[in-house]
């Protein structure tokens, strides 16, 4: 006869999404919970799009919140052809370009800041590897016409449905899937794995 573990714990529940229509009712009407709410349910997805854009966290936490800045500005213009999270994710990559296209002034790192900077685990060698492959790719999107960007990156970094990407761009789910299909050609050329 097996024993059974008498202590075994219920699957957690996922929370239940929140109805970003009802928020964006309640948000018109001056309700500041709506807002945090709406915040609240976008917020990782739209720092991990910002993450995989710019390769550090540091400056996608200072561009999430330009994104939602920008995003509370211009609410009006959100009309409710897709949903409020995929119309977020297209500020949040007009605020990555506009930050990108900015002139930066180049400031050297200090010896003593050099010196603070820890150790990591993985081998030096591998984390340069690691970051370089990275770098490539966030610079060859990047390189993309706009229309492939948002689309590789809203699907691929902020895992947007191929639908709601067609919703926000006014074009079909065949049209999305096709601008996919050229910017992993275009993405193969720039990253040099053209099979002969």
């Amino acid at each position: 006869m097996a024993m059974r573990w008498p202590f075994t714990a219920a699957p957690a529940a996922r929370p239940a999404e929140p109805d970003e229509r009802a928020l964006l009712r309640e948000l018109a009407g001056g309700d500041r919970a709506a807002a945090e709410a709406l915040v609240e349910a976008t917020y990782h997805k739209v720092f991990g799009l910002l993450c995989k854009l710019s390769g550090n966290r540091d400056t996608a936490a200072d561009l999430t919140q330009e994104t939602y800045r920008r995003a509370w500005q211009a609410l009006a213009s959100f009309d409710g052809r897709a949903a409020f999270s995929t119309w977020l994710y297209r500020v949040a990559t007009n605020v990555f370009l506009n930050h990108v296209r900015r002139p930066r002034p180049v400031v050297p790192l200090e010896d003593e800041l050099a010196a603070t900077i820890g150790t990591n685990e993985q081998p030096a060698d591998e984390l340069l590897a690691t970051a370089e492959q990275e770098a490539l790719l966030r610079r060859a999107v990047v390189a993309l016409p706009d229309e492939l960007r948002f689309a590789v990156s809203a699907h691929f970094w902020a895992e947007v449905p191929v639908r709601e990407i067609a919703r926000v761009e006014e074009i079909s789910e065949v049209a999305v899937r096709k601008r996919l299909k050229r910017a992993f050609a275009l993405l193969r050329l720039a990253l040099g794995e053209v099979e002969s």
